[in-house]
């Protein structure tokens, strides 16, 4: 058994396709973790204990308006840490 927030998973998956549309924001360790650490804590957690529970998370990763949500938490991450990035 394992106990996983599914969120850092969307995060993870959608956070790559993103950076591509934002040239110029740095993509060193710190500021991706930076990156994540913001956006994750603007979302609400989705925390699974099992294989059928992060299926089920899988499945809801499609609907559209989580993938917006974690898109908008990604955005605002993004600007922030652009403008104050602490490398």
């Amino acid at each position: 058994m394992f106990l996983k927030n599914y969120m850092e998973s969307a995060v993870d998956n959608v956070l790559p396709n993103l950076l591509r549309a934002f040239d110029k924001v740095c993509t060193c360790d710190k500021c991706i973790f930076d990156i994540k650490a913001i956006a994750l804590n603007q979302l609400k957690p989705h925390y699974v204990v099992t294989a059928k529970g992060e299926l089920y998370s899988k499945v809801e990763e499609m609907n559209r308006q989580f993938e917006t949500d974690v898109m908008k938490a990604l955005i605002d991450a993004i600007d922030i840490v652009s403008k104050n990035p602490r490398h």
